[in-house]
């Protein structure tokens, strides 16, 4: 499958932020009512307005409605620390309980995500790309993009084809995420389980979503340049079902 020409591919571009929350709410609340595969879903400063605005407007539906989409309910996500368990509050696990679980009332068992406490990564990263593939892959997989390239935790350089796997998490991630553990990137656990370039591309729609004027320059980068290893959303650009959401920061 080869990638299509950078100019084919045309984000939508929002006013801000909360109107980028907003798209992509409804887009992934519409997915629900009208489920086939799983969703696919990612953690992060990006979706935190996402899942707030989604809980407002799954609030706004007929009861009824509300209750298919809570029983139908069924998503993956991308990524999570090894090391660390749903007790602790900085695991993606936890953050899901909080931004998502909690606030669209939903049966923890159909939010699922990598065990970060297995005993053995390795083994828990195969188990769990082999749950993706039995339950038909991910219908609609949603992404945020790390300053240097990465989605779900897809470090470069990355391959179109790696799976499920354990990585390690270079320095620049740990730096991004560590408001998460007090502003410390040591504090940042080492290794996570993710999602691989290959299970996220054989998803049916890929939907990338960037803020702010820190992403423009990664962003024109992963749309425009030849796709390859180094930046690892620049394989993006395979995607027959590709939909860029950015805010008017993120297209410079």
């Amino acid at each position: 499958m080869g990638a299509p020409a950078a100019a084919s591919i045309a984000p939508v571009v929002l006013a801000d932020a909360a109107a980028v929350a907003e798209r992509v709410a409804a887009l992934l609340l519409a997915d629900r009512l009208r489920p086939t595969l799983p969703l696919g879903l990612a953690t992060g400063r990006t979706m935190e307005p996402v899942y707030a605005a989604l809980a407002r407007r799954l609030g706004c539906l007929e009861p009824a409605l509300a209750t298919r989409v809570r029983a139908d309910w069924s998503s993956f996500n991308l990524d999570e620390y090894v090391g660390l368990g749903p007790q602790d509050p900085a695991s993606f696990a936890a953050t899901m309980a909080r931004q998502l679980v909690e606030p669209l009332g939903l049966d923890p068992e159909r939010v699922r995500l990598p065990d970060g406490r297995a005993g053995d990564p390795e083994a828990e990263a195969r188990r769990y790309g082999a749950a993706v593939s039995g339950a038909g892959g991910i219908g609609l997989q949603l992404l945020g993009l790390g300053l240097n390239g990465h989605v779900g935790f897809n470090e470069p350089p990355a391959d179109a084809a790696v799976a499920c796997r354990c990585v390690t998490l270079s320095d620049p991630t740990r730096r991004q995420n560590a408001g998460a553990f007090g502003g410390d990137p040591n504090a940042v656990p080492q290794r996570a389980i993710t999602l691989g370039m290959a299970e996220i591309l054989a998803a049916r729609r890929v939907l990338l979503v960037v803020t702010g004027g820190a992403k423009a320059a990664i962003l024109r980068r992963a749309l425009g340049e030849p796709p390859t290893p180094e930046l690892p959303a620049s394989w993006l650009q395979h995607h027959p079902a590709l939909t860029v959401i950015a805010d008017a920061g993120a297209m410079g």
